[in-house]
């Protein structure tokens, strides 16, 4: 960095500008935020000529109701080269960058995988140089902060901008209106830059805010009646109020529409004004400028919206529109679960998007007529039906919709083709893709553990590894070298060390660096099966109360997990787990031989800090379940085995990395699919040792759900089944057995530490499959067809 000092100047201008103050008065937050604003006028000349240069040919747009983003500033100043640097100039300054980084928030735009994936595509994008905008809402809260009382998750409100965003710029030139049946509002942008590494190129995140038409009646005001006259200005922002608002009943499944609905129709619109001011009305070329991919079912409200814009605005016949919007959009399926296959009820269309209703009617119309002239029976056409029985299919209307279906790794890709939607395989061969999912490595390795990532520049004599992961390869050579296994081994402990005392801080707990770190952090969801991982904790602890001198390694297991506010089993997983926790930690007879930790508020920023230090990366979902997975790779790409069922990326892990260095067990997917219809759960919980034991202490008075009957219907679930599934339907018990025994061999094989770090150094040498570069390459040239466009 040449103008050092002209960057202090900048700090301090716009710490007196916007806070009036000087460095001496400034709060942390302040201070913060004028450091960001100062990295903002340093890329601003960049950032415009980057959308000049995009603007000249053919770009793609993401759109995704998440953006997992997690802190901007580290990950910027890493991605333009200055992080260091910029530390050396804020303690010329007497600012502490650590205090800096803390205190920003994580922005509150995602939930999990599928915003996080959404996030490292971005930043895979820019640093590749490719013309790609990502589309969404500006949520002014995120999903919650979780904290926990008594073991039970209680949320509260994330207002990630309290003190405000400076990461992101208003545009109310671009400013759009969105109608609905009971009214319109503003669809106000603001524009985040996705600074890429290693280029000049800056892309370009544009997320929607929710604002009234009109701010506040004055009339109504003047009559004194001040509710209703702001009733419209909080009915409009409740839109952009907060991420995934409950839907467990009518308003909140309104409101959840209004939000898709919203960014979707402001995104086209704004594409389509910009289009206009190109090209004119030649939408036989709209196409030919624009790709546009639909990250799950949430935003393939799209699709009827591009028809209705081209049709009811532009004068467009039916047939060339529908053909426009096929060629225009792709879409990516992330589940197999059919109940996250989203549906709609017809009423609420109806009732809230009324033309959109009567094109998705039409759709479906045509696609029937269609079905027939192949000589479809009725009762598959009745199946595959967009409309039918009141309910809006989300995902068939975007298969039919689109020119590319993809999964995202390949056994989903292939249960995807030949099980949950055969028939649409059938129907369209050609457009299923498989993509398999990555993750940035500039996040997940360079900026988050940077002591490995010195060692491998140094080994590799490169850092070109961080945008060529591929070349991970080359460290094979080391595999047998006894002083870069050390080295990495005392790499493991330096953040192993790091993360305890975090924890510590953050959740008064002692943890033995010395222990093995098995680490579970992911969405709190019954198939990803943390209720196992408590089993085999507690039947652990019962061994050890029996055999007080029973030969294991200590071992801390952690957990990071959100639940859905509303999904009552997920939170009663929660409860028991810190049941557990709390009968394990406090007994003096187990001597921290094992500890169980679940941090509070799992999210990107905590992460960052879990990822690097874990020696056992926890992915045990029923097989088959998974889609995917990217803590998966993160874990990897941190040199951390797998211990895993055959289920998402695991697959591709143990193929890329070898199964003799990860843990898989389980029941693999052909063999649930041929029992699942014999399977008894009772003939596990009787017969394999101990799991009576354990899954009867959620009965048995062990353990206090207090008086919420939350452990009772965990039991029934388990062994009677629930109103919508069959006992045992994610297969607990039928893997516990397995699971044991894969927890003994990992204690085996960590007590050889050379061969450990073998296992470590393997994994890591394999991860250069899992990068997001390769993926969002696939993406551009098999899907998008776009190409790079390098700023001078």
């Amino acid at each position: 960095m040449k103008d050092r000092e002209n960057f202090k100047d900048s700090i301090i201008k716009i710490l007196k500008a916007d806070w009036g103050k000087g460095l001496e008065q400034a709060e942390i937050h302040e201070k913060y935020h004028s450091l960001s604003k100062a990295i903002m006028e340093r890329i601003t000349d960049d950032w415009n000529k980057t959308q000049q240069e995009y603007g000249k040919g053919k770009q793609a747009y993401y759109f995704s109701a998440e953006f997992l983003m997690g802190r901007a500033l580290g990950n910027n100043l890493m991605n333009l080269g200055i992080y260091e640097e910029v530390k050396e100039v804020l303690e010329e300054m007497g600012m502490d960058f650590n205090l800096l980084e803390e205190a920003e928030e994580d922005a509150g735009l995602g939930n999990g995988g599928l915003g996080r994936l959404a996030a490292c595509f971005l930043d895979s994008c820019a640093t590749m140089n490719l013309p790609v905008t990502g589309y969404g809402i500006r949520y002014r809260y995120g999903l919650f902060k979780q904290k926990f009382v008594d073991g039970f998750q209680v949320e509260e409100g994330d207002h990630w901008m309290k003190y405000g965003d400076p990461w992101s710029v208003r545009r109310n030139e671009d400013e759009i209106t969105v109608e609905f049946s009971d009214g319109k509002v503003k669809a106000v942008p603001y524009d985040m830059p996705i600074i890429g590494y290693g280029t000049g190129n800056v892309n370009r995140l544009r997320l929607w805010q929710a604002e009234p038409v009109q701010e506040f009646d004055f009339g109504l005001f003047n009559e004194q009646r001040y509710d209703e006259a702001v009733k419209e200005k909080n009915r409009a922002e409740d839109i952009s109020r907060v991420l995934y608002p409950n839907d467990s009943k009518k308003d909140g499944k309104i409101l959840r529409l209004k939000q898709q609905y919203f960014f979707v129709s402001a995104s086209l619109q704004d594409l389509v004004k910009k289009f206009k001011e190109k090209h004119g009305k030649d939408f036989e070329q709209f196409p030919q400028y624009h790709a546009i991919q639909l990250n799950d079912t949430h935003p393939v409200v799209a699709i009827p919206e591009l028809m209705r814009i081209l049709i009811d605005q532009e004068g467009i016949d039916w047939d060339r529109a529908w053909e426009i919007a096929v060629h225009t959009f792709a879409y990516t399926n992330h589940t197999i679960l059919a109940e996250a296959l989203e549906q709609w009820h017809s009423r609420l269309y109806k009732k809230l998007l009324p033309r959109i209703y009567q094109i998705i009617q039409q759709i479906d119309k045509e696609f029937v007529a269609t079905l027939k002239e192949k000589g479809y029976p009725s009762s598959k056409i009745k199946a595959m039906r967009i409309l039918s029985d009141n309910r809006i299919k989300m995902a068939w209307l975007a298969i039919h919709g689109s020119h590319t279906t993809n999964g995202v790794a390949e056994l989903h890709t292939e249960i995807l083709k030949h099980q949950e939607l055969k028939d649409w395989y059938e129907l369209y061969p050609h457009r299923f893709q498989n993509k398999t999912n990555g993750i940035t490595p500039r996040r997940w390795l360079a900026l988050c553990n940077p002591e490995l990532a010195a060692m491998i520049t140094e080994l590799l004599g490169t850092k070109d590894w961080i945008t060529d992961l591929a070349k991970l390869k080359e460290l094979e050579k080391y595999l047998d070298d006894k002083a870069i296994l050390e080295r990495f081994l005392d790499i493991k402990v330096q953040k192993k060390k790091q993360l305890a005392f975090y924890i510590e801080k953050h959740e008064g707990i002692v943890i033995n660096p010395e222990s093995i770190f098995d680490i579970q952090i992911k969405r709190l969801h019954e198939y990803k099966r943390q209720l196992l991982n408590g089993f085999h904790i507690l039947d652990l602890y019962f061994r050890i109360k029996e055999n007080p001198d029973m030969d294991i390694l200590p071992r801390t297991f952690i957990f990071g997990a959100k639940a859905a506010p509303g999904y009552f089993r997920a939170k009663a997983i929660i409860k028991f787990i810190h049941e557990i926790a709390d009968l394990v930690n406090h007994d003096p007879d187990i001597k921290d031989k094992i500890k169980v930790v679940f941090v509070q508020n799992y999210r990107v920023s905590y992460a960052e800090k879990l990822f690097p230090a874990a020696d056992v990366s926890e992915q045990i979902s029923t097989a088959g379940k998974e889609a995917s997975g990217t803590g998966n790779m993160k874990f990897m790409l941190n040199g951390t085995p797998t211990l895993g069922t055959y289920d998402g990326a695991n697959v591709e892990i143990v193929e890329e990395a070898g199964e003799e260095n990860n843990f898989i067990f389980g029941a693999r997917v052909e063999e649930l699919e041929a029992i699942k219809d014999s399977y008894d759960p009772k003939v596990y919980y009787e017969k394999v040792p101990g799991l009576k034991r354990v899954v009867d202490t959620l009965i048995d008075g062990t353990f206090n759900d207090g008086g919420t009957g939350m452990f009772r219907e965990l039991y029934q679930a388990l062994l009677e089944g629930a109103s919508w599934h069959k006992p045992d339907h994610y297969f607990v018990l039928k893997d516990f057995e397995e699971y044991r025994k894969a927890h003994e061999k990992i204690d085996e094989a960590y007590r050889d530490r050379l061969g450990w770090a073998r296992k470590c150094m393997k994994n890591l040498a394999n991860a250069g499959k899992f990068s997001t570069d390769r993926t969002i390459g696939e993406y551009a040239r098999q899907i998008w067809h776009i190409e790079p466009r390098k700023i001078k």
